[in-house]
């Protein structure tokens, strides 16, 4: 028989049964992907509706935290706390949901910084379908007139034409869930054409009026041949060909194509690239610009901003002035190549005074005449002028080479110096001193004449026959 004061046996424990919430939620959210897979939601289908009702899942989470609450309770056990786990969870779906909706809200910027993916021969897009729509509008284009063309997103195109009408064709592609959301978004997005004594304007009529929607509006505008046209757009490449009349263009997001343009032109980007050929007149181009290809300008052309991918200039007739954050370059006129991109700078066959002042660009010049002053840093620097005589050559390097190369018969009076390097010629004449430290090199050849003066910082000057 037990005693009496013997102590009670201990309760068994009751343990604290792990929360359901993560992995319920879990399961919704695959399978809602699932029915995506299958296809029973469209992808954009899905983005809309976590977009707009991520909440819930937090709301359905926190009633299966309070049942397991009072369930703990009433069977007589401490409840389980969120943990580490749950939380890091929570503030993970907290911080997408508050994404998806941003997203949702500003899809149009969105897209444009996606874009479309092929699948399958078929168009991807973040929220929604694409449905398209073509459209067409024309009217007289009144004598003396100019054109002003505003779009936010599509592709602008400037055809010429014979007849004293304007005429406007419109392809559309509308991101919506269904048909008749976008039919809505197509109605309220109909561009428009508008005169106002001698200014035409036509607009693609989507700032605003599309709402949450993506709009891409490409627009083929009939002109007159020589009507002057100013065209501004957000997003899209613009083609302006076969033209008489002057054009200023301003595109934030995407390319300019130019071609057989009779006038003076002048494009601003902000990302993007540019293509003209065959201009009869100035160019002007400024902005934030990633390649540039211009060949066969009759006029002159300045080139002011930011460049970021290779610029490539062929045949320029008149003068050359390109001024960006580390490179400052002019010339008179160019019959030849010039090429020019992050670490190179390579020309032949221009006329000067030339002057270029940039750093960390290798700078090769030939066949090249008159006065020509160079300031550069960290890079080589390859000269070989053309035809006889020789112009004025100011050359300044600092940590690179100059190499020179220079006509047999040349005449020029020398003054070169180079620290930390050493002067080789292979001309007689020459006073030519090389210490351990400084390098220094003076005196005429043949007749005197033009001044070539070198000089360099932690590199070599060499002066060679070709």
């Amino acid at each position: 028989m037990a005693s009496p004061n013997a102590p009670n046996p201990s309760p068994a424990p009751l343990y604290r049964r792990r929360s359901i919430a993560g992995p319920i939620i879990l399961i919704v959210i695959g399978a809602i992907f699932l029915l995506g897979n299958f296809g029973y939601l469209s992808w954009g289908r899905l983005g809309y509706l976590f977009a707009r009702y991520w909440p819930v899942l937090i709301i359905l989470w926190g009633l299966i935290r309070l049942a397991e609450y009072y369930d703990a309770q009433r069977r007589g056990y401490h409840p389980r706390g969120l943990g580490f786990g749950g939380v890091m969870l929570l503030i993970f779906l907290v911080l997408l949901g508050l994404g998806a909706s941003s997203a949702w809200h500003y899809r149009g910027a969105l897209s444009d910084a996606i874009g479309t993916l092929p699948d399958d021969g078929a168009e991807f897009t973040l929220f929604g379908n694409p449905y398209n729509y073509t459209d067409e509008l024309e009217q007289p284009f009144p004598a003396g007139a100019s054109l002003r063309v505003v779009s936010d997103r599509g592709e602008v195109r400037l055809v010429p034409w014979d007849e004293n009408n304007i005429k406007v064709s419109v392809q559309k592609k509308v991101i919506a869930d269904s048909q008749s959301e976008a039919d809505k978004v197509n109605a309220a997005t109909k561009p428009t054409i508008t005169v106002s004594g001698d200014l035409v304007t036509v607009s693609a009529n989507t700032s605003g009026a599309s709402g949450n929607h993506r709009v891409d509006t490409d627009l083929e505008i009939f002109l007159p041949r020589k009507a002057a046209a100013e065209i501004a757009t957000a997003h899209g490449t613009v083609a302006v060909h076969d033209r008489t009349g002057d054009l200023k263009i301003n595109n934030s997001h995407g390319d300019v194509e130019l071609g057989g343009v009779q006038g003076n032109v002048s494009v601003n980007l902000r990302g993007g690239s540019v293509r003209a050929e065959n201009l009869q007149g100035d160019l002007s181009l400024s902005g934030r610009v990633n390649d540039v290809n211009v060949e066969n300008l009759q006029g002159s052309l300045r080139m002011t901003g930011d460049y970021f991918g290779t610029t490539r200039l062929a045949k320029i007739a008149n003068s050359v002035n390109f001024q960006s954050s580390r490179t400052d370059l002019e010339l008179a006129k160019l019959d030849g190549e010039l090429m020019l991109d992050s670490g190179d700078l390579r020309a032949s066959s221009m006329a000067g005074p030339t002057r270029v002042v940039t750093r960390s660009k290798d700078i090769r010049l030939n066949d090249f005449t008159g006065n020509v002053h160079i300031e550069d840093n960290n890079s080589d620097i390859e000269l070989t002028p053309g035809k006889l005589p020789l112009g004025n050559l100011q050359i300044t390097n600092r940590r690179g080479r100059i190499h020179l190369v220079l006509p047999a018969n040349a005449s020029f009076q020398l003054d070169a110096h180079a620290s930390r390097g050493e002067i080789s010629s292979d001309f007689s004449g020459l006073n030519i001193q090389n210490g351990s430290h400084e390098a220094q090199a003076t005196g005429s050849v043949g007749n005197g004449g033009p001044q070539i003066q070198l000089s360099t910082d932690r590199g070599d000057i060499e002066i060679r026959k070709g």
